[in-house]
């Protein structure tokens, strides 16, 4: 997911994630998992998806330990902090 320039600081970012988390629950889905940049300019992301409830996990699927790069997950039972 990248949110262009002009639309950053304005909620765009959450309303996509926030969209297609709800895709993923109503097709049954019981976790999303993602990966993204361990370096400074994806801090903003990593916030955004720690906000949303991923955590870091264990890379996934073909991703493998890579020092640029992070994995992420949500249990889709359980709510938002």
């Amino acid at each position: 997911m990248h949110t262009a320039e002009a639309a950053r600081r304005r909620g765009a970012g959450r309303a996509m994630l926030d969209h297609l988390v709800g895709i993923a629950r109503s097709r049954g889905c019981s976790r999303v998992s993602l990966e993204t940049g361990t370096k400074a300019a994806f801090a903003p992301a990593r916030a955004l998806y720690a906000s949303a409830g991923f955590e870091t996990c264990e890379p996934f699927a073909e991703y493998g330990p890579s020092p640029n790069s992070v994995c992420m997950t949500l249990e889709l039972g359980r709510r938002r902090r």
